[in-house]
């Protein structure tokens, strides 16, 4: 592992062995209707589980942003068969091992490492989808196959990244194992339908069963070939957008066991080092019983700890998922309390805002519901005092 204090982002790229070896570089997306698969195939890809509170186990569907890593390997073996040649595992596999194949006598190469934002599919939780859309690189779109084409959110989570202007995006037709030839012919021509004229227009459909691993490789060999590693900046000052905080101390814990709270996120800009200074804005947000003003309190720690899932970590870099471990009191962060700050070093965050004006378009229609009849329902013109839910970045807040 490189030393924090000797590296020089200059040299580094999302495709550096230093860097991929132990973070991942690209952000990538599973979107679609509740049920149809999105927190199965994360785990078909990477072997992590990111249903995992007992809430979402009880009702079987993911309620917070789920997160995992997988490293994306490819055979040096010119003769081994696509895409067999393409494998993925969690993110704690060595750089390269021989390949598994029989008679192979390749070896396995670290060609990406990826982060899976896993959203939930839910109505409801339409605004969590948003938040995790804030840090996506590309989108994986899944449509069940034993149900019609479009469901109200497999719509709706595509109108979002689509206004969110995310070019990369492939469709994964799953649970092809539960219906027969032509019924999976007849639904690939509603989807063929349903993504006309939308960004996904030219993106694949690749047939898969998540649950049973089938055509996982193709989908594998499609994000190495097809899904460009973005071009990002490691020389700025760093920026890291939240999206989970946790409190990771456990009950009964001794004084001297405590530790301080943890911002989970993805840096968009710069390399944030242990033993930094940093700040998260806008931290403590408090309304004077006085004066009735907004005031607010920056928070200001040091970094103790990095982790990206399984993989601690000297130096993170932009792309992936980030676990930043501080010195903050844990209640701050407890329950994800900081999502929807900002985390930077002292002094180069942007100051704190209480009024914004902006400017809008409204959809055309009315997406993520179902309508009577088969047309959707037109939007109606804003009125004043309306209500409205405001995300900028991975912040929801009531406007």
């Amino acid at each position: 592992m490189a030393d924090s204090t000797v590296i020089d982002p200059t040299k580094l790229t999302p495709t550096s062995i230093e860097v991929m070896a132990n973070q991942a570089t690209i952000n990538i997306g599973t979107i679609g209707h509740v049920a149809h698969g999105k927190s199965t195939l994360v785990k078909a890809l990477s072997g992590v589980n990111t249903v995992r509170f007992k809430n979402e186990l009880e009702r079987n569907i993911t309620i917070k942003l789920g997160y995992a890593n997988a490293k994306i390997y490819k055979c040096s073996n010119a003769e081994c068969p696509r895409p067999g040649c393409f494998k993925s595992f969690s993110s704690d596999k060595a750089v390269e091992f021989p390949c598994e194949r029989s008679g192979c006598g390749g070896t396995m190469h670290l060609v990406r490492h990826v982060s899976f934002v896993d959203c939930p599919g839910h109505d409801v939780l339409m605004a969590t989808m948003l938040n995790g859309a804030a840090v996506m690189d590309a989108a994986m779109l899944l449509v069940a196959a034993n149900e019609m084409c479009p469901q109200p959110q497999t719509s709706e989570h595509l109108a979002a990244v689509e206004t969110m202007k995310l070019e990369n995006i492939i469709i994964l037709q799953n649970k092809v194992d539960l219906i027969r030839e032509e019924q999976a012919l007849k639904h690939y021509e509603q989807i063929q339908n349903f993504v006309k004229g939308t960004i996904a227009d030219q993106s694949p459909i690749i047939p898969i069963s998540a649950q049973l691993k089938f055509n996982i490789e193709a989908v594998v060999e499609y994000i190495y070939r097809n899904i460009p590693v973005p071009v990002r900046d490691f020389t700025s000052d760093p920026y890291l957008i939240v999206i989970r905080s946790f409190d990771v101390n456990k009950p009964g814990f001794e004084v001297d066991q405590l530790k301080g709270g943890v911002a989970g996120g993805s840096i968009l800009r710069g390399v944030i080092k242990l033993g930094d200074m940093i700040e998260v804005r806008p931290g403590i947000v408090k309304v004077d019983s006085n004066s009735n003003k907004i005031r607010v309190q920056p928070l200001r720690s040091r970094v103790i700890t990095l982790n990206a899932d399984q993989n601690p970590l000297q130096f993170a870099v932009p792309g992936g998922l980030i676990g930043v471990g501080t010195l903050l009191d844990p209640t701050l962060c407890r329950g994800d309390k900081l999502v929807g700050s900002v985390l930077g070093t002292v002094g180069t965050l942007p100051k704190v805002v209480i009024e914004i004006e902006i400017k809008y378009f409204l959809l055309r229609r009315l997406l993520g519901v179902v309508s009577e009849g088969k047309k959707q329902a037109k939007i109606t013109k804003l009125d004043k005092n309306e209500g409205l839910l405001v995300n900028i970045g991975s912040s929801s807040v009531g406007a």
